[in-house]
């Protein structure tokens, strides 16, 4: 899976702060920040080569989850890439959600944020690079002008370990991918919380009452899809939301975090949750934090409550303070229902994600852990004491799914478990096999994870096999292939156990995006597709659904049966949203933005990958997870709002 190249002047790079590093694991050395890319001539690139045919079978494997093989080393040199005006100018990498969410560090102190960056711990300690490579922040020298809206274009109970090993991954070198030139032929009760994010799946009850689908728990897909194209699919610019100003001395902040309700599109700022109308972009409310938003879940409940963790205080340059609150937040009236930490033995916790699922809180990091009722903030439980394992993670929705980490460094071993909300009982596990040391969580019901196995990916995806997972019994039913080379989807397994994106999982099938690849003939045009695998068997269905020349499709959620996805754009036309039936694979357009400059200029910095994108009832809502002062301009967004109608 391809980077998007830096942006020019990059700042100085430096390993951020974290927790303190086990002393048994070797650290490797960081990686070298990406090189300026040059300045592309007028003549097109290049074709590159044709690749594999994804269609065949998937080859016999030693074992389910046994590590494998790397797969072919890229070549000495990228090709060349794609030059002058061509597809996806202008594109830099704003860090993404969840990616992981990280926390900056002390004051005037730069650090390497971006999607795999580091992770800053508790307690201020340096740690390594993260092994995902290293991305500058959204908006970094990337410039913006104002704009006026636009016209429409044509294991049992769980108690907190004191003892546990801070781990950090090693770093994974990033295999810049250009052209990837892959050929798809056509072969033939009730959840209490809905999600809200681009990542992945929708959760029981689909949408139309506002709680639009995102991330993580995607296969039970019920009733008729929602999402009707309108009688004209041209939007204009709702609203945008100006970038807040990070104070003296920070280099980059978090605001992770957004949902949508029926009335309410909600955005989290430097200290703060902001509630807008949906069409117009007027406040509605604001509410006030001690600090900023660390991480936060995509779920809400059928009631408009949501969970974040957040810090405490605003860093200052001697105390860069952790992430130690968790909260559940009113989204519908803008307050707090409750704010809960835990502690190991005597130091707080601090919590890398967190999610809801069967009315319960969960928040886990390799610190430990804890549970919480959702309506009153009561204690339900904590992850169970060990020597050798901790709750690294939980993924939301439909169920609740814990993946437990077990074993030494040299021996570690995934525990995959469905948990019992509200006894933190184990009520199924599947135990990877040993070295795979990473797994997000995909989708609760049916139980998908993915993860990298053997470090096979070699692109930062985090991805080079998904499984699907019986989640009465535990029982593998079957394991996925996913080259990084040929697929686009991303998780953090990292810290953000639930947040991927390119995938989204419903009707039994997980629905994937391909890489970016020639798109054939004299043409020297890029697209991709979306594809389909069964969960039951592993292999793909045959289903395809093309971006169009030029365009990247992207997988965001289900609506029923139907997929929802955002295309993005040439550098000269605008976005499009788009539904594709799940049986025939058509594709009917929703949306399609405006192609004025000014508004491309702002769209063409929510990269799906490294941004917030929610969709429902006509409106279209993208917006960053960092605030910075990385800029060239007076005009940065954090939010641009489309609609149709």
């Amino acid at each position: 899976m391809s980077q998007p190249p830096p942006p020019p002047n990059q700042p100085p790079q430096q390993p951020g702060f974290g927790p303190p590093q086990e002393p048994s694991e070797p650290q490797p050395p960081a990686p070298s920040a990406p090189a300026t890319p040059p300045t592309p001539p007028a003549q097109p690139p290049q074709q590159p080569p044709a690749g594999p045919d994804l269609n065949k079978a998937p080859q016999p494997q030693p074992g389910y989850g046994y590590p494998q093989a790397p797969g072919t080393p890229p070549p000495a040199a990228p090709p060349t890439p794609p030059q002058g005006p061509g597809y996806g100018y202008p594109q830099q990498p704003p860090a993404g959600y969840g990616y992981p969410a990280q926390q900056p560090g002390p004051y005037g102190q730069p650090q390497q944020p971006g999607p795999y960056g580091q992770q800053p711990g508790p307690y201020g300690q340096p740690q390594q690079p993260g092994p995902y490579g290293q991305q500058p922040p959204y908006g970094y020298a990337q410039p913006t002008v104002p704009m006026q809206a636009q016209p429409g274009q044509p294991g049992g109970g769980r108690k907190i370990n004191a003892q546990v090993a801070i781990i950090v991954s090693a770093v994974v070198a990033i295999a810049l991918i250009v052209g990837g030139g892959v050929w798809y032929a056509n072969s033939s009760g009730k959840d209490d919380g809905k999600q809200t994010t681009a990542e992945g799946g929708d959760t029981k009850g689909g949408e139309g009452d506002g709680k639009e689908g995102g991330s993580g728990d995607g296969g039970a897909t019920t009733g008729e899809a929602k999402e009707k194209a309108p009688a004209a699919t041209g939007s204009k610019v709702l609203f945008q939301v100006p970038s807040p100003k990070v104070p003296k001395g920070v280099t980059t902040i978090s605001i992770a975090g957004s949902w949508l309700t029926d009335s309410v599109y909600a955005k989290s700022g430097l200290s703060e949750i902001t509630g807008y109308d949906r069409k117009t972009g007027t406040k509605k409310w604001t509410l006030d934090l001690p600090g900023p938003v660390c991480a936060a879940t995509p779920h809400i409940t059928e009631d408009d409550k949501t969970a974040i963790v957040h810090k405490p205080a605003m860093p200052s340059k001697t105390d860069p303070q952790a992430c130690t609150e968790v909260a559940v937040v009113d989204l519908a009236a803008g307050s707090k229902v409750w704010t809960k930490t835990a502690k190991s033995g005597t130091m707080p916790v601090s919590f890398n994600n967190v999610t809801i699922g069967g009315g319960t809180v969960a928040a886990g990091s390799t610190s430990g852990g804890a549970a919480w009722d959702l309506a009153t903030g009561d204690e339900r439980w904590v992850p169970k004491t060990s020597d050798s394992c901790y709750d690294a993670g939980y993924g939301g929705g439909a169920k609740l799914v814990a993946v437990r980490k077990c074993g030494s460094y040299d021996q570690r071993q995934l525990h995959i478990q469905n948990v019992d909300p509200k006894s933190g009982d184990i009520l199924a596990e599947y135990k990877m096999d040993e070295g795979i040391e990473y797994a997000a969580v995909v989708s609760t019901d049916p139980l998908v994870v993915a993860a990298d196995v053997g470090d096979s990916a070699g692109d930062g995806s985090g991805i080079s096999d998904f499984f699907s997972i019986d989640n009465r019994t535990g029982k593998l039913r079957a394991r996925l292939s996913a080259p990084g080379d040929e697929f686009a989807a991303r998780c953090d397994a990292i810290y953000k156990v639930e947040n991927c994106t390119g995938v989204t999982v419903g009707n039994d099938r997980l629905y994937i995006a391909t890489e970016e690849h020639d798109s054939g003939g004299d043409s020297y045009s890029q697209t991709n597709e979306v594809v389909a695998f069964d969960l039951a068997t592993g292999k793909q269905t045959g289903q395809r659904a093309d971006a169009g020349e030029n365009y990247e499709i992207f997988p965001l959620r289900m609506d029923g049966p139907n997929v929802i996805a955002y295309k993005r754009p040439p550098y000269d036309k605008g976005g499009q949203v788009v539904s594709i039936d799940g049986e025939s694979f058509k594709e009917t357009v929703l949306m399609e933005n405006p192609s004025t400059e000014a508004v491309r200029d702002v769209e063409s910095r929510m990269s799906p990958d490294y941004s917030e994108i929610q969709f429902g009832q006509g409106g279209l809502y993208m917006s960053s997870v960092y605030a910075s002062d990385f800029t060239s301009r007076e005009k940065e967004y954090s939010v641009i709002a489309f609609g149709t109608g």
